[in-house]
């Protein structure tokens, strides 16, 4: 359960730190739609650095189910510590978008505005996914220590080499 908690807290504060910081950029920048990415992407990969550091001892610091799954399919988990790992991380991804849109005096529900649909939004998903899932998988065996930073890294760079 202590583990599960983990999974919850560390994919809320993400979360909250995608969001938030998103909604910053956006507030800032003007209408300058690069300048706003750019605020995201420093802010994500900054705190996805801490988080990952902060709980890697914990849980592993998954933060997405699909990472879960590799662990489950590698055998490095059993299902039922999976299936809570998953449901911990939906769970707290739901509480940070709700958490940065009650920090910034927003709606807590609302409906999605940009289409993330289509044949375009999918191989990105799936290009990004696959690059994370490969750089968890080289750096973590090679230099496990530099994981954090790399995992970090790649997602500041998929914010601008993807589009999704």
């Amino acid at each position: 359960m202590r583990r599960a908690a983990a999974e919850l807290v560390g994919t809320a504060l993400l979360l909250a730190v995608v969001v938030g910081s998103g909604i910053m950029g956006d507030r800032l920048s003007s209408g300058n739609v690069a300048i706003a990415l750019l605020a995201n992407t420093l802010a994500t990969g900054a705190g996805l650095f801490v988080l990952i550091t902060a709980f890697a001892d914990i849980s592993g610091a998954h933060f997405n189910p699909v990472v879960t799954l590799v662990e489950l399919i590698n055998r490095r988990m059993n299902a039922a510590g999976s299936a809570m790992y998953v449901v911990a991380q939906f769970i707290g991804a739901y509480l940070g978008i709700l958490l940065a849109h009650a920090m910034f005096g927003l709606a807590l529900f609302q409906e999605a505005t940009h289409v993330r649909s289509g044949f375009s939004f999918v191989l990105s998903e799936g290009v990004a996914t696959f690059g994370l899932l490969i750089t968890i998988a080289l750096v973590s065996k090679s230099r496990p220590t530099m994981t954090p930073l790399a995992v970090s890294c790649f997602i500041v760079a998929g914010y601008w080499f993807t589009g999704s």
